[in-house]
């Protein structure tokens, strides 16, 4: 398997090496919970591998402007792949082929002044959380600064996604100094009924989650659920993705941001709920610290985390940043295998 690790990005020849030498499972996922509201069709994953490899693999092949921090990727419409990630005023990029990416812009060339009460005066915006719905793109940003939970998740929306088309819609959530949660690492959810769900969190008391108004993407009331946390500790991140007849919830565990001493990894839990409770593989709930580790540091590859998953046509995609030995945050690209178990691995 470690001699496709460079052509693993190539849908024609993954599904050529699927159907020779891989155990086949036909997943029918959607993108980022399959939402029976979008309004385009949720791609169907060809043949799955079932048996992990020996050991990490490296990042798939990527190439042009590949330098991101907490990306977020989702299949355009039209063709290929819009990413957006942490930058000033929110960074873009695009490929036709999910290997070669360029600049695209940001998504508010103009400034994002509402912001700045949460960022101190940076343009600096956080963690953006992309996805296409009903004709048109929706994106989840945070406010913030280092550190702090003062902290606020906004919500913006384009019929494109192209730079400067993008109309803010306001305040989803925020947290304040008082509170026990950080209002930062948004993730869009929508599951089986139709009902839109938000979680995200960092740090303090772990990763929480509300309901949405699917008309609005704002708060639908005033529950907030806990779903995940480390009793204080680094946990952020989440991202909740469904897959045959569980929620997975993924998370980055650990410390990000500290260049090649950056310590973040990957790690997932699952429910039959949206709302949980979660488990990793051992049974332990992920409210009590518990996560089955599927990607961590390897060699040169230094902090891996920050993830998003979708369900690409040839596969499902494991989409993160990892630090190089230099430290400078980059884009890591590999694909999803599940265990007979039902649990996730990359290759």
């Amino acid at each position: 398997m470690t001699t496709s690790l460079a052509s693993v990005q190539n849908p024609s020849t993954l599904r050529r090496l699927a159907s020779v030498c891989l155990s086949v499972v036909l997943v029918a996922a959607g993108i980022a919970g399959g939402s029976p509201s979008a309004s385009t069709a949720a791609p169907r994953v060809a043949a799955t591998p079932t048996t992990p490899p020996a050991s990490y693999p490296g990042p798939g092949r990527v190439t042009g402007d590949v330098g991101v921090h907490d990306p977020t990727i989702v299949l355009r419409p039209g063709g290929g792949y819009l990413l957006a990630h942490t930058g000033d005023n929110i960074a873009l990029k695009t490929s036709s082929d999910r290997i070669a990416f360029r600049n695209a812009g940001t998504v508010f060339p103009g400034g994002a002044p509402w912001t700045t009460t949460y960022t101190g005066g940076s343009r600096n915006l956080w963690a953006p959380d992309l996805s296409y719905r009903d004709g048109r793109y929706w994106l989840y940003y945070s406010a913030s600064t280092f550190g702090s939970n003062r902290s606020a998740i906004f919500l913006a929306t384009s019929t494109t996604g192209a730079s400067g088309s993008w109309t803010d819609q306001g305040l989803v959530i925020e947290s304040r100094t008082s509170d026990n949660f950080n209002a930062i690492d948004p993730n869009l959810v929508v599951d089986t009924t139709g009902r839109w769900w938000l979680s995200f969190g960092s740090f303090w008391s772990g990763i929480k989650m509300v309901a949405l108004n699917p008309a609005t993407g704002k708060r639908a009331d005033t529950t907030l659920h806990s779903i995940a946390g480390r009793n204080g500790g680094a946990i952020e991140a989440p991202v909740i993705v469904r897959h045959g007849n569980y929620y997975y919830l993924w998370v980055s565990f650990d410390r990000c941001c500290q260049g090649a001493a950056s310590t973040y990894r990957v790690m997932v839990g699952r429910s039959t709920s949206v709302t949980g409770p979660y488990v990793d593989r051992n049974g332990v709930a992920m409210t009590a610290g518990g996560g089955t580790q599927v990607l961590a540091g390897h060699g040169s590859i230094h902090g891996p985390g920050h993830q998003a998953v979708f369900t690409d046509t040839d596969a499902e995609v494991l989409v993160y940043h990892y630090y190089a030995d230099n430290g400078a945050s980059l884009l890591g690209i590999n694909l999803l295998g599940y265990d007979t178990a039902g649990w996730p691995f990359v290759y």
